[in-house]
């Protein structure tokens, strides 16, 4: 009876090594090519799980179970992975395995520093790092030595760069500030008339204004609105994060009365009109707000504390003051 039984395991042993081997080896022959794309930190479920979905493997558990068997599971490399269009889930591990991605992911988000932006990049494996210990200035000079600026704040587009590995950071760097150029040129073109920008790069001021007040689609055109009706009638703009940028690394997490106080060309509480440069990386949503900001004639917003990220605006003083006790204060 064990014999038997023991033939039995043995045979569905060989059979399950068999389906295994048919479903790691086995080619699928998909329509077309497919880029995988690695980001920082994804585990192999979620590869899988990608790759499932796109009918890209025969059997995600397969390819997980092989995945952790040698290994490969935690040690996934960020970056871009052009798979053919006939491919076995053994030939992905082998990519997956080498660590040598066709491209290197770099991911620059909205409302960034430029400084953090250089981080990032100065940080991300598998590109070479021209720039790394160059100058702010002479970074921007390199790249457009007729800059609006020299403060390269503001100048770059926060996005998802793929970049050839083993390129040049400066690659990134160019692409990113054209793709300003380019966004920040069809904001202004299609702005709306009566706006008090003298040029392109004070629209860009707004956006970077925009971009660090609010992340919430409901509320940027009515923020652009509030900062746009002020300049109209002299009023300062009086908004925190340029306090914050003004501070650099004095900041720690916390704005002090001494800190309104404390002039600085970023204080919009003791200076007039805009800052002297961006004080952040703008994303479209936020230059398309600065070029078209709300209708309305708010000239307040407070944070609705709700956990939704909303405001609530205001047109007078009054109403204001009403907002900050009924969400601030709660009275």
């Amino acid at each position: 009876m064990l014999k038997k039984l023991f033939k039995w395991l043995a045979g569905l042993f060989i059979v399950l090594i068999a389906v295994l081997a048919v479903l790691l080896f086995l080619p699928k022959d998909n329509d077309k090519s497919f880029r995988l794309r690695v980001e920082k930190n994804q585990g192999m479920s979620s590869v899988s799980r990608t790759l499932d979905e796109n009918d890209v493997i025969y059997s995600r558990h397969a390819l997980m179970a092989t995945a952790y068997l040698f290994g490969v599971h935690n040690r996934l490399h960020t970056g871009s992975y052009r798979l053919p269009k006939k491919v076995s889930s053994w030939q992905i591990l082998q990519r997956l395995r080498s660590g040598r991605p066709d491209s290197v992911t770099v991911r620059i988000v909205e409302g960034m520093r430029f400084a953090q932006m250089r981080n990032i990049i100065n940080q991300t494996d598998d590109i070479k790092h021209e720039t790394k210990g160059w100058s702010d200035e002479k970074l921007l000079q390199t790249i457009d030595p007729d800059a609006v600026s020299t403060n390269p704040e503001g100048l770059f587009f926060p996005d998802s760069y793929d970049i050839d590995a083993d390129s040049s950071d400066l690659q990134i760097y160019r692409t990113a500030y054209r793709t300003m150029q380019k966004n920040l040129q069809a904001a202004w073109d299609e702005r709306q008339s009566g706006l008090p920008y003298k040029n392109p790069y004070e629209l860009l001021i707004m956006a970077s204004l925009i971009e660090k007040e609010t992340a919430h689609e409901d509320d940027r055109r009515h923020v652009s609105s509030v900062f746009v009706n002020r300049l109209a009638i002299g009023m300062r703009l009086q908004t925190d994060p340029t306090i914050i940028y003004g501070m650099g690394d004095k900041y720690k997490g916390r704005i002090r009365r001494s800190d309104l106080r404390r002039d600085t060309p970023y204080n919009t509480y003791t200076r007039s009109g805009l800052t002297p440069t961006p004080i952040a990386l703008p994303g479209k949503a936020a230059l398309e707000a600065a070029a078209h900001p709300s209708a309305e004639k708010y000239l307040y917003f407070v944070s609705k504390m709700d956990g939704t990220g909303l405001s609530q605006f205001s047109h007078t003083l009054e109403e204001h003051n009403a907002a900050v006790r009924k969400y601030i204060l709660k009275k």
